[in-house]
């Protein structure tokens, strides 16, 4: 059976691809989404029956060099399960939304295809029982999200938004390689097991450069490499700029990859290496940093945007941010609660906006929507739903984990610490903001529109409808339900995979802050929703400090701190001008092209006139020639 969870959705991808054309569109419709509800089944059937045991399989050698040996190993334990069943089944919705919402698109086939192989991928990720398997899914999950941020590649911006992407994740895929090659030089090892119990007698081991004038703590390094490949991947600060572009593909693709699955594989990674991170404490309290200042940032660039994908994509950003501090706090089964719980009100919201844009003749900028509150009730339902989850609205999915992560890191450093405190606390007041906004221009304002789109106004469809509901109803109930199990006292789930600090445990932790403390982020959620309420009704109050603060906060919030034009600046015209000058120039159009085709056609030049004194027609001259010819051949022979 686990050999059919992990080759189904390869076999998927293929024949969709493949045959897809002889099958047609509801052949590939009908094989794909079997394949993943096979596996949906498969997978339940562990979660219940083999709940906190680990399998594994060894299905051969791969690689087989010195003291390096790779297998194909997959695990399957309770780590891997609540990843493939995330996976998995916002996949199987994703499928079903995309029926409608692609079906007029005459590259359908090779979008279902595409989708499968993504899946496929990354099922291999979080099934992979060494760093290599892992790697592989790893970029197994990159090459698809390139194919489908380009897959309408008749678009200039999609094209360029996927190369974006994939060039700014071969940054932090260096960083990550670089760290799998010093684990391995360190412990001859790539499996995960062996790697994290060794590792541990490697506190007191540096890394020494330049006749040991420099030396790190090598524990230290290898854990920010890991950190470095995190970064890319789940768009942390920095490396973050390629996401928001990332919305140029489908929207089916940014529910799918850029906001419930791809995304979270850097938070993944660490949760999956908690034993080492724990090994340098330095290393987590730079990333609980990092962390937190992404939530803040992705927050602050999301208010002024008008697109409302891309809203929704700084919204994703945030989140990760808030996975990524609370890893950095030790607490990583709260980390993957939330992740859970993400996956699915975020889904939501980009299938919400899906459907809206479907609704509206493809229109995404939020300042020519309005009014849509009557007209369409099911979207603007299951929107209020998810916004009101990714804000920590008390007793919804997002409550229970966004919550408890404020909570852990009100109770560890206290009111009185910047550090996270008060960066979490303001960065749920600025989601507040955010959401309320998107719902006012989207919904509750009277219509900006053209009349033509007004015409072709239409509630979502059957397909489309569907995966709103079911995660809507996730939206609302699972965080209650799984609560107990993913970040519960007594639990055992996860107690055998990542590290759990007994001595600060969440549940308890937090029953001994203030009541006062607890009540921050509610009340800071409150106030960004009446801050909103207060700029839409009394605009006028606050004229004047909009004027005064254009040119400072309106502009800086709205170019997203700048990061893009600070890369251009410093980082990508120098690197294009030294790239065209001293490559293009110097080697391709200089040394390649002299020794090259330029090279071949002078010396094929020179010996064709050369030749030509000798092309006399006297016979005579030829046969002196071929004498010649022999006696030098026989004098160099003897």
């Amino acid at each position: 059976m686990f050999i059919l969870l992990t080759i189904n959705l390869l076999f998927s991808a293929m024949f969709s691809g493949l045959f897809g054309n002889l099958i047609g569109k509801n052949g590939v419709k009908l094989y794909s989404i079997f394949c993943l509800l096979l596996n949906i089944f498969i997978i339940f059937i562990h979660f219940f029956f083999e709940l906190s045991t680990t399998s594994t399989i060894n299905l051969g050698n791969w690689i087989s060099s010195g003291f390096l040996t790779v297998t194909w190993t997959f695990a399957l334990d309770d780590l891997t399960l609540a990843m493939l069943l995330v996976v998995n089944f916002i996949s199987l919705l994703v499928h079903i939304f995309s029926i409608s919402y692609m079906a007029q698109d005459p590259h359908f086939i090779r979008f279902m295809s595409y989708i499968s192989l993504f899946t496929f991928f990354m099922n291999i990720l979080v099934t992979g029982d060494n760093f290599i398997i892992l790697f592989l899914g790893w970029e197994g999950v990159g090459l698809c999200s390139f194919l489908l941020i380009s897959f309408w590649f008749t678009r200039i911006q999609a094209n360029k938004s996927s190369l974006k992407a994939i060039i700014v994740n071969r940054i932090s895929d260096f960083i990550l390689t670089f760290g799998i090659v010093l684990i391995f030089y360190y412990t001859l090892s790539l499996d995960f097991s062996t790697n994290f119990a060794i590792l541990s007698f490697f506190k007191q081991v540096n890394i020494f450069l330049f006749n040991d004038i420099f030396y790190f703590h090598a524990l230290t390094v290898i854990a920010i490499c890991l950190y470095g490949g995190a970064v890319g991947k789940s768009a942390q600060i920095l490396l973050h700029t390629w996401l928001p572009d990332a919305m140029e593909g489908p929207t089916p693709v940014s529910a799918l990859i850029h906001a419930a699955t791809m995304v979270t594989a850097g938070v993944f990674l660490l949760i999956k290496s908690s034993w080492l991170l724990e090994l340098s404490p330095k290393t987590l309290l730079f990333i609980g940093f990092s962390g937190a200042l992404t939530s803040l940032f992705a927050a602050s660039s999301g208010l002024l945007l008008s697109d409302i994908k891309k809203i929704i994509a700084y919204s994703t950003c945030s989140q990760l941010g808030y996975m990524v501090f609370i890893c950095g706090l030790s607490n990583y089964s709260v980390s993957l609660f939330h992740l859970v719980n993400h996956a699915i009100f975020k889904a939501l919201l980009f299938l919400c906006a899906g459907a809206i844009i479907h609704s509206l003749s493809n229109e995404q900028d939020i300042r020519r929507m309005g009014g849509l509150l009557k007209l369409l009730p099911l979207s603007y339902s299951t929107f209020l739903i998810a916004s009101l989850a990714i804000t920590g609205f008390p007793f919804l999915t997002g409550f229970f984990s966004k919550d408890i992560i404020l909570e852990t890191a009100l109770g560890l450093f206290g009111v009185n610490n910047l550090f996270v405190s008060w960066l979490g606390v303001l960065t749920a007041f600025l989601t507040a903001v955010y959401s309320l906004r998107i719902l006012f221009s989207v919904f509750y304002l009277s219509p900006n529109m053209f009349r033509i789109t007004i015409k072709h106004l239409h509630e979502s469809p059957f397909f489309i409808g569907v995966p709103l509901i079911i995660l809507a109803i996730g939206s609302i109930f699972f965080g209650f339900f799984a609560k107990d199990l993913f970040i519960g006292s007594g639990t055992l789930f996860l107690a055998s995979n990542i590290f759990i600090d007994l001595y600060h445990n969440v549940i308890i932790d937090t029953e001994y802050i203030p009541t006062f403390v607890k009540l921050l982020p509610f009340f800071f959620t409150c106030s960004g929703f009446l801050l909103y309420t207060l700029i839409h009704f009394y605009s006028y109050f606050f004229l004047y400090y909009y004027i005064f603060f254009y040119n400072y906060i309106y502009f800086f919030l709205s170019n997203k701190w700048h990061f893009d034009k600070l890369y251009n600046v410093f980082f990508i015209r120098n690197i294009f001008v030294f790239s065209k000058k001293n490559i293009y120039h110097f080697i391709d159009k200089g040394f390649l092209e002299v020794f090259g085709p330029f090279g071949s056609y002078n010396t094929l030049r020179f010996w064709k006139i050369g030749y030509s004194y000798f092309q006399t027609g006297n016979v005579s001259d030829y046969i002196l020639i071929s004498v010649i010819v022999i006696f030098v051949a026989v004098y160099i022979t003897f």
